[in-house]
C-alpha cells in the first residue's frame, strides 16, 4: 500500500462520521501523489499524518439567555489546524449545520488557501450551531459575549486571529471584540472584519467576492478572453455573491441569478444590485421581495428547480458546501458553461467536479478563488500591527495582486506536474509545498 493510500485509509477509519472533512482530505491527498510518492522525505517525517490531524481542537458549551429569560445552550468550536507558516487564521461560522466535522473540513481547506495567498498565516476555523436568524440584537450580543468568554483564552494577535463567515458579520464581530477587549484589557488586532472606526480595513467586505472575480478574470485573460458580454450565474445572496456580482458587472458581464434558502431569482436583463443590497443587506429580507420590485424577474422556489438550470457562460457558486451536485454539473456542461469558479468553501461535490473537468470546463477551486477574504484579513492584521489605515484603492490593489499571484501559482504548478489546466492539483500542490517545507524545517512538532 502506498503512503497516500495508507493515510487515506487511516483518515477514513478515524473520521468515519465526518463526511465533509473526509471529502476535503481525500481530494487534497489524491492531488499530492505527484509530490509525495516521489520523495521519501515526507513519509520518513510522518508529514501527512501530522498534516491531517489538527494541532488542537477546542469544544465548549455556550450558555445564553434569550429576551424572555429562557436559558439556551449551544456548542462552540475552534479547530487550530496548522500553524507552520503563521498564526491560525480562519473564520467563525454561526449556523445550525455546524458540527465538528464541518469545522475540521473548513480548517483543513484553510491551511492551503492561506498558504496560497503568500502571506504568513496558518489554518484554523471555528463557530457554533447557534442560528442568529430571527434573534434580536440583544440576544445575539448575549450569545457572542458568552461565546467569546471561553474562546478568548485560546486566541490572540500572534496565536489565532478569527474572522467572520456564514452568520458572522460586522454585528457579531463587534460584540465578540468588545467582550475580548473587556476581558483582556487590551486593544489589539485579535479579530478581523472589524468596524472601520476601530481597526477594520476598507475593502474587507468586498474582498471575497472581488477576489473570486479577479481570479476568474486572470484565467480568462490567460486564454485570451474576458468577462465582457458573458452571462454569469451566481448562487448565494450574501456579501460574497453581491460583491462578486458587482465586480462582474464592472468588467462587462451580466449576472442573471442569485439564491437564498427559499429558492432563486432569474433576471435575464441582469440583477439590480441596488435592490439586492437593500433587500439582503439593509432589510435582511428574502429574494421574493426582490421579485416583487422587478416584474420581469422570475422567482423559483426551492424544490421546483435549480439555479444551475439557467443557461450561462460562467458559474460562480457562492453559497455553501456541496451545493453544486453531479446533475447540476451535467446541466452546466449541456448548456455550454465554460468556467466554474468557487466563491464558497467546497460548494461543488467531488462527483460534480470530476464531471466538469472531464468535459473541459475550467474549474477554479475555492481554496484559490475564495482566498480574497482571508488575504484581505491578513492585510487588516498588518494595518493593525502598524497602527495604520490604508485607502480602499491601496487594499484593492494589494488584493488584486494577491489573486493574480494565486492564479499564476496554481497555473504554473499544474503545468510543472504535467496537468495543465488542472487547477485543483495546482492549488493543492502549491499550497502544500510551502506548508510542508515549514513543517520539515521546524522538526517533528
Amino acid at each position: 500500500m502506498s503512503y497516500i493510500d495508507r493515510i487515506i485509509a487511516d483518515v477514513e477509519k478515524k473520521n468515519a462520521d465526518q463526511p465533509e472533512f473526509l471529502q476535503a482530505a481525500k481530494e487534497v491527498l489524491e492531488s499530492l501523489r505527484v509530490v509525495v510518492e516521489g520523495d521519501s522525505i515526507y513519509e520518513n517525517a510522518g508529514l501527512l499524518e501530522r498534516l491531517v490531524e489538527p494541532e488542537r481542537i477546542i469544544q465548549f458549551r455556550v450558555p445564553w439567555v434569550d429576551d424572555e429569560g429562557c436559558v439556551h445552550v449551544n456548542r462552540g468550536f475552534r479547530v487550530q489546524f496548522n500553524s507552520a507558516i503563521g498564526p491560525y487564521k480562519g473564520g467563525l461560522r454561526f449556523h445550525p449545520s455546524v458540527n465538528l466535522g464541518i469545522i475540521k473540513f473548513l480548517g483543513f481547506e484553510q491551511i492551503f488557501k492561506n498558504s496560497l495567498t503568500g502571506l504568513p498565516i496558518g489554518g484554523g476555523k471555528g463557530g457554533s450551531d447557534f442560528d442568529p436568524k430571527g434573534k434580536s440584537d440583544n440576544e445575539v450580543m448575549r450569545f457572542c459575549q458568552s461565546f467569546m468568554t471561553e474562546l478568548q483564552r485560546h486566541i490572540g494577535p500572534n496565536t489565532d486571529v478569527p474572522a467572520g463567515d456564514i452568520g458572522v458579520g460586522a454585528r457579531e464581530i463587534g460584540f465578540m471584540y468588545g467582550q475580548y477587549k473587556r476581558l483582556n484589557n487590551e486593544f489589539t488586532g485579535v479579530l478581523t472584519g472589524k468596524g472601520l472606526t476601530w481597526g477594520g480595513s476598507l475593502a474587507r467586505t468586498e474582498a471575497t467576492g472581488y477576489g473570486l472575480v479577479y481570479t476568474v478574470a486572470e484565467y480568462l485573460k490567460s486564454v485570451g478572453d474576458s468577462f465582457e458580454g458573458k452571462k454569469v450565474a451566481v448562487s448565494g445572496s450574501g456579501n460574497v455573491a453581491i460583491f462578486a456580482s458587482q465586480k462582474v458587472q464592472e468588467l462587462g458581464g451580466t449576472v442573471v441569478t442569485m439564491t437564498d434558502s427559499n429558492g432563486y431569482i432569474y433576471h435575464e436583463s441582469g440583477i439590480n444590485l441596488d435592490t439586492i443590497k437593500d433587500v439582503k443587506l439593509a432589510k435582511r429580507g428574502r429574494l421574493t421581495d426582490y421579485a416583487k420590485e422587478h416584474a420581469d424577474a422570475i422567482h423559483t422556489e426551492t424544490g421546483s428547480g435549480r439555479v444551475w438550470d439557467v443557461v450561462c457562460d460562467i458559474a460562480l457558486p457562492c453559497a455553501t458546501q456541496n451545493e453544486l451536485e453531479l446533475d447540476d454539473a451535467k446541466t452546466l456542461v449541456k448548456n455550454g458553461c465554460k468556467v466554474v469558479g468557487e466563491g464558497a468553501n467546497m460548494p461543488t461535490t467531488l462527483e460534480a467536479t470530476l464531471c466538469l473537468q472531464e468535459n473541459g470546463v475550467a474549474f477554479i477551486p475555492g481554496k484559490a478563488a475564495n482566498a480574497g477574504g482571508v488575504g484581505t484579513s491578513a492585510l487588516e492584521m498588518s494595518q493593525n500591527s502598524e497602527r495604520l489605515s490604508w485607502s480602499f484603492e491601496e487594499v484593492d490593489a494589494k488584493l488584486k495582486g494577491i489573486m493574480a499571484g494565486i492564479f499564476k501559482s496554481i497555473d504554473e504548478t499544474a503545468k510543472e506536474y504535467g496537468k495543465p489546466g488542472d487547477f485543483i492539483l495546482g492549488a493543492n500542490v502549491a499550497g502544500f509545498k510551502k506548508v510542508a517545507k515549514a513543517m520539515l524545517d521546524q522538526g517533528v512538532i
